[in-house]
């Protein structure tokens, strides 16, 4: 009984090896190895440049909470400035909350919270925008950055409105590097709003 659950063991190990070595013919993960495994990539051979991203993402709310918004009355306080304050945090704790990012010294990292005007759809804009002197790219850090804003919100007004929903997170754009700036000159990224 022992030899079956050996081969069994043996033949699942066997399946994700072929799965890791069919999915690096088609693509090229830099954090992946040789073998598949996780890594962290080596950018010590990488020349420090200025790089820069920005990322943004959305907290669709009800009209009466936008409302509390408005005035900053929500039942926790000032929740916008509040989560302006976090998503820094976020930013600067990138390299913390996911497991393979390098740690930067960050230059700035901005974060802007925009209601929308009386009439729009009840959604709240966050944006985080991040500059380093480094020798990697700073969108992860602006992802988190705008990530933990949300979630602080969501935190800060979820005993107002729980049909709350974060939605959108995505990179606008990043600059520095040696693949250049994304989106290319002149283009936007898909979907500009």
């Amino acid at each position: 009984m022992w030899n079956v659950s050996a081969r069994r063991g043996w033949a699942r190990a066997g399946a994700r090896a072929g799965a890791r070595a069919g999915a690096r013919g088609y693509c090229t993960l830099s954090h992946l190895d040789e073998a598949g495994r996780a890594r962290m990539v080596d950018v010590g051979h990488k020349r420090v440049t200025e790089r820069a991203a920005a990322a943004e993402c959305y907290l669709e709310v009800g009209a009466a909470l936008l409302e509390l918004l408005r005035g900053a009355r929500g039942p926790k306080g000032d929740a916008l400035c509040v989560a302006q304050v976090a998503g820094v945090l976020g930013a600067k704790r990138a390299a913390d909350l996911i497991p393979l990012c390098h740690a930067l010294p960050l230059s700035v990292a901005r974060v802007r919270i925009a209601l929308p005007p009386p009439g729009a759809a009840p959604r709240v804009r966050l944006t985080c925008e991040v500059r380093a002197r480094a020798r990697t790219g700073v969108e992860m850090e602006a992802l988190s950055g705008c990530a933990v804003a949300a979630l602080t919100l969501y935190d800060m007004c979820k005993a107002v409105d729980k049909r709350m929903t974060i939605t959108g997170l995505r990179v606008l754009r990043k600059t520095g590097g040696a693949s250049g700036d994304w989106p290319p000159q002149g283009t936007t990224p898909p979907h500009e709003t």
